[in-house]
């Protein structure tokens, strides 16, 4: 099959769980514990699966220096974009159940993680781009991640007045701008083979400035710090399960 068609949906795949974590949302609002552990679990998988494959394999294939760039690029880029295009974190301002000002930090929301989930799937097109099986690793591990932010997206707009079937529909497209990110890099990519290293690297910068500035600070904040801790222990896990059952 055409790489291009592959990458695409492979970045769908992940994109569309954002849908599994709105329809979660508006079926039943997740506890403190629960939400922390999910919350712990999205950052646990972006953690480790920044380090343990994107920068190692971008170290491997390219050295510290490309590898140093690329990471420090991703991450600033995040920065610059948090400060040039703000938006609200899931809970802020969240006074009472139905009000318009949670209704505006439900859309703020939706926004910053549609915004976030372009670098996704940038790591998603760099990855199968570099071998296909890594792609498809990319690609699972984002889609569990996924989950827990459609939680994040929808559960403040259905709080905020909006219907619950809107509330999902926001939530899923968040996720369906994922391709973009895909689609920008394979197109990219396919004649300039050798950034692929630095794409990685900084694949692994963004989404770890989102780990540490959004996923676990709003888990600490809104969820349960043990479970917290015990989501993210278990996002770590379930990387390395995947790592070995594809192989990369």
């Amino acid at each position: 099959m055409n790489p291009i068609l592959n990458v695409f949906l492979l970045s769908l795949m992940a994109g569309l769980a954002t849908g599994i974590g709105g329809l979660l949302a508006i079926i039943k609002k997740p506890g403190k514990k629960s939400f922390g552990f999910l919350m712990g679990l999205a950052a646990g998988v972006m953690i480790t699966l920044s380090f343990l494959e994107l920068v190692n394999e971008a170290l491997q294939l390219s050295g510290y220096l490309i590898t140093t760039i690329g990471f420090g690029a991703g991450a600033l880029f995040m920065f610059l974009l948090d400060v040039f295009i703000p938006h609200i974190r899931f809970g802020e301002k969240e006074k009472s159940m139905f009000n318009s000002k949670l209704f505006r930090t439900g859309i703020l929301v939706f926004i910053g993680i549609s915004i976030h989930n372009i670098p996704e799937g940038i790591a998603v097109g760099a990855g199968y781009m570099h071998l296909p099986k890594f792609g498809l690793f990319i690609a699972f591990a984002i889609a569990l991640h996924n989950i827990p932010e459609g939680i994040a997206t929808a559960l403040p707009l259905c709080k905020g007045g909006l219907c619950k079937l809107k509330s999902f529909e926001l939530a899923l497209l968040s996720g369906l701008v994922e391709p973009i990110g895909a689609l920008i890099a394979v197109l990219f990519l396919v004649s300039f083979k050798t950034f692929i290293p630095p794409a990685l690297a900084f694949a692994a910068g963004v989404m770890v400035f989102i780990t540490l500035d959004e996923l676990v600070p709003m888990a600490r904040k809104y969820g349960h710090q043990h479970f917290t801790a015990m989501g993210i222990i278990s996002g770590a896990i379930f990387v390395f399960l995947l790592s070995g059952i594809f192989g990369v």
